[in-house]
């Protein structure tokens, strides 16, 4: 897939994502205790929109900028508002140029106690976001195959985390991948949240992840899922979701209303779609 994501920060795709990842930040801080944030492949933690890479594609403009433009619901705007705020400070002069990734986004949320440990392999990415969090002692960033650290660094110190799998799917076999990777984090790490990303498109083997995902049989696992167009005429990216593993209990009730608003406002076609439902757990669907 070649997912170099300086040609895609802010898509659609990263709005669904980091959408989440704020609601599971805010969920985690209910509580004083520590807890932290495992990233896995980092990237450089921030993006320029006003790069050629970004403005060659311009996807930022059907994702983030159509959110911060729109006129949202109550509900769904003290959601999203976590996270808006963030991508808000980073262009405090307004029209967005600046977009957070996600590292820099869970440092920006969080507590004087909360900490970030972020992996990056690319020998120029990880320069980038080791510059970015420089002197920070709530972050670490380590040069390493982000595969790896879902084994070497788990389970957390503070024994409470989110662990974030975004990996680049520039390999085949990465969806397979992700249910390995997550069985051996499992074992190590049964209590942590984890947020798992997967691109949707014409041909992917995305029931074959599920039910790889199903046989793990981990008590509880929700998928949410956001279509904005076709892939009839297509063949690149036409969807994202994530697996969220031990879900905040609030988490359900919050896409429920995400999902809609956002499909209605990132949606490219008729065909724009959204769904939500539980790979293990409960069995009602959203």
């Amino acid at each position: 897939m070649n997912y170099r994501h300086i040609y895609h920060a802010g898509n659609f795709a990263d709005v669904l994502k980091h959408a989440v990842l704020a609601r599971l930040v805010v969920y985690m801080q209910q509580k004083d205790k520590a807890f932290r944030v495992l990233d896995t492949h980092a990237g450089i933690g921030v993006y320029d929109l006003s790069s050629e890479e970004a403005q060659k594609t311009g996807e930022w403009q059907d994702g983030i900028g159509r959110l911060l433009e729109a006129e949202l619901s109550p509900k769904a705007k003290a959601l999203l508002s976590p996270y808006l705020d963030a991508v808000r400070e980073l262009n405090p002069k307004g029209p967005v140029t600046v977009y957070p990734g996600s590292p820099k986004l869970a440092r920006m949320l969080f507590r004087p106690q909360d900490r970030l440990s972020a992996m990056e392999l690319h020998p120029d990415d990880y320069r980038a976001l080791a510059r970015l969090f420089e002197g920070d002692f709530q972050a670490r960033v380590t040069e390493l195959d982000g595969w790896l650290a879902l084994g070497a660094h788990l389970p957390p110190k503070e024994k409470r985390g989110i662990v974030l799998v975004d990996p680049p799917f520039e390999k085949d076999g990465e969806y397979l991948r992700i249910a390995d990777g997550l069985a051996k984090a499992y074992r190590r790490f049964a209590t942590g949240t984890y947020c798992l990303w997967y691109p949707i498109k014409k041909g992917a083997p995305i029931e074959e992840f599920h039910q790889a995902l199903q046989d793990l049989e981990i008590p509880k696992m929700l998928c949410a899922e956001l279509l904005v167009r076709s892939d009839r005429d297509i063949t690149g990216l036409t969807g994202s979701g994530l697996v969220i593993v031990n879900p905040p209990f609030t988490l359900k009730d919050e896409l429920h209303t995400l999902l809609p608003e956002l499909k209605k406002i990132l949606g490219v076609d008729r065909y724009a779609s959204q769904r939500c439902f539980w790979l293990r757990g409960e069995s009602e669907k959203i």
